[in-house]
């Protein structure tokens, strides 16, 4: 694979251990039953009314603080993709933003939540989209605008184990990621057990990187590390 965009960490300065992606399989592995959930009804009402909390506990908000110190941009533009009221992001980065030498877009589900997002330096700057829906797409709700959208970095927190169609999903994040660019993936072992797609409940953690990882590796332009 080429080094296109790098999937989380790959930087030697970092003091973050990080271990190369090796597939498992040559091909997706998975049936469309594995993406089913226990509650299909509709997203935009499951997320209607804001959550104002956290869903990772206080040591893993700041260990991925302190992650996304080392690996995200200070200058151009990050997407936080299934974004809520915070981004978890450090504060020289929040600095950047204000400075104006850094953009940051967002989609997710609640417009009260994306509103309250610090990040965020206006209602332009943030879409309600449901990626579980057609076209499968972060970058849609900007699409036909005169704007140079193109990422450096795209961050999405625990959220990834919600999506129907990761390979959708993640073939349109590589149409919108600048060459070299790096999308951070992070994932947790908790969840909404009825929203997450039922193959994330049956596998352990590592499972859970191989599975992400794969939805990575089948668009074949990704280098992926993982944290060891």
């Amino acid at each position: 694979m080429s080094n296109k965009v790098s999937a989380s960490i790959d930087d030697s300065s970092s003091s973050f251990l990080a271990t190369p992606y090796r597939p498992i399989y040559d091909y997706w592995p998975y049936k469309l039953s594995d993406f089913e959930r226990y509650d299909e009804n509709d997203d935009g009402v499951f997320y209607e009314q804001p959550r104002l909390v956290t869903h990772i506990d206080d040591p893993s908000i700041a260990r991925l603080t302190q992650y996304y110190s080392t690996v995200l941009p200070k200058r151009g533009k990050i997407m936080d993709m299934c974004t809520s009221w915070k981004c978890f992001y450090p504060p020289s980065v929040m600095e950047a933003i204000q400075k104006k030498e850094l953009e940051v877009f967002g989609v997710g589900l609640n417009a009260e939540e994306m509103a309250l997002n610090e990040a965020f330096q206006g209602p332009e700057y943030w879409r309600i989209k449901d990626l579980n829906k057609p076209p499968y797409d972060a970058l849609a709700g900007w699409r036909g605008l005169d704007l140079d959208l193109e990422f450096d970095a795209v961050t999405c927190v625990v959220s990834i184990d919600y999506l129907i169609n990761p390979l959708e999903v993640c073939r349109n994040l590589l149409r919108a990621t600048k060459e070299g660019g790096r999308v951070h993936f992070i994932i947790s072992n908790r969840c909404f057990p009825n929203k997450v797609v039922k193959r994330w409940r049956r596998l352990d953690e590592q499972s859970r990187l191989q599975f992400v990882g794969g939805a990575f590796q089948q668009q074949t332009l990704f280098t992926i590390f993982y944290p060891a």
